[in-house]
């Protein structure tokens, strides 16, 4: 069986080009056991935002597609979701984008005897993501990011406040 990283790294480069085609770009690619079973999941966005009824779209034209090509060699389930409101953070643009957001890292090493961080987002630039984190700048080196997402704070939201109507949001 070939490696989980490979997988995921074969169906990006596979169903990205496709997906933009499609008006969609791939967030991320996951591939996991969960439960005694594989799972496939794509994280597609766009402009105006994913629907249920695009992720079906989505599923029904790639799902045939990542087959043929025979990527996953055993069966596996295949589900495609929007980032959702702790979108991940993979790439260079995805950090670019995301400058004046609250993020959350964890690094490959430590950085400063640290391995995880949360912070503003101040930049990126060179290889390097700058967090401000209780009231420092600290430097993070791109390439020793092991995992990294947006982390939406209910309590300063733009959208809304949370309170206790309306299922928890009140839309201003």
């Amino acid at each position: 069986m070939t490696d989980i990283s490979t997988i995921r790294d074969r169906v990006f480069e596979l169903i990205e080009p496709m997906l933009y085609d499609m008006g969609y770009e791939l967030v991320e690619v996951e591939y996991l056991s969960t439960y005694g079973r594989w799972v496939l999941r794509l994280y597609i966005d766009k402009g105006n935002g994913v629907t249920i009824d695009d992720c079906a779209d989505v599923s029904r034209e790639l799902g045939d597609i990542i087959d043929i090509k025979e990527i996953i060699d055993h069966e596996y389930v295949l589900e495609v979701s929007s980032p959702g409101l702790n979108r991940p953070l993979r790439r260079e643009k995805d950090f670019i984008r995301a400058v004046g957001s609250r993020i959350k890292l964890k690094m490959k090493q430590a950085v400063n005897g640290q391995k995880s961080f949360t912070g503003v987002l101040k930049k990126c630039a060179d290889q390097t993501v700058f967090l401000e984190s209780s009231g420092n700048i600290i430097e993070l080196p791109f390439n020793d990011i092991e995992k990294s997402n947006m982390v939406y704070d209910f309590d300063n939201n733009k959208e809304g406040t949370v309170n206790s109507t309306n299922n928890g949001v009140n839309l201003k």
